[in-house]
């Protein structure tokens, strides 16, 4: 194995490890000797590939958020009625959720923190201009409710999340394409004009 190949693989499993510490004990709860521990590196090696516990951090949420966000608006149906839009951004968010669970978690634990930089701030600006522009273009033509953009973005985003807290407890079955059906019904009947 190269010199190359073999630092990347201390550095994604540092991020591997990194992710499910940060997604279930957060950020303050997460010393970067366990994070070495769960890595199989020594503590010092993280410091090797980050400057700091807070870039660590920082630099695995734009990863992260990078991958949920292609993920939901690469190629994005645009042409679509409003109604059929909604059904492709609700499976596509069950979809992520489905394949990355650690990754949802981790972003939803970690998107409003106040150690996240700029750049992932940037990121997370320009990852909401597209549904903020599908929304407010929909309210133009009459489809959805008038109000701010942002409720309903958080009505839909925190629906999403409680559905996700649902299954991750046991409460139901978000691989049961009924249950994703049936809540983005709900969704829709609450946004629609």
């Amino acid at each position: 194995m190269s010199n190359a190949a073999h630092a990347t693989d201390k550095r994604d499993a540092i991020l591997e490890a990194a992710l499910h510490l940060f997604g279930t004990l957060g950020f303050h709860g997460t010393a970067v000797p366990r994070i070495a521990e769960a890595a199989r590196v020594g503590a010092g090696t993280i410091y090797r590939y980050f400057e700091s516990k807070e870039n660590l951090v920082n630099v695995l949420y734009r990863d992260v958020k990078s991958r949920y966000g292609a993920h939901l608006l690469d190629g994005f149906p645009m042409h679509l009625p409003a109604r059929d839009q909604l059904k492709a951004y609700w499976q596509r968010k069950t979809d992520f959720v489905r394949a990355n669970p650690e990754a949802f978690q981790f972003i939803e634990l970690h998107h409003h923190a106040d150690y996240l930089d700029a750049d992932s701030r940037a990121l997370e600006d320009r990852l909401l201009e597209v549904p903020r522009a599908v929304i407010t273009g929909l309210q133009a033509q009459g489809v959805l409710k008038p109000m701010a953009p942002e409720i309903i973005f958080a009505l839909m985003h925190g629906g999403f999340v409680g559905l996700f807290k649902a299954w991750r407890m046991g409460a139901l079955d978000l691989t049961d394409d009924r249950v994703r059906d049936d809540a983005e019904q709900c969704m829709w009947e609450a946004i629609r004009r």
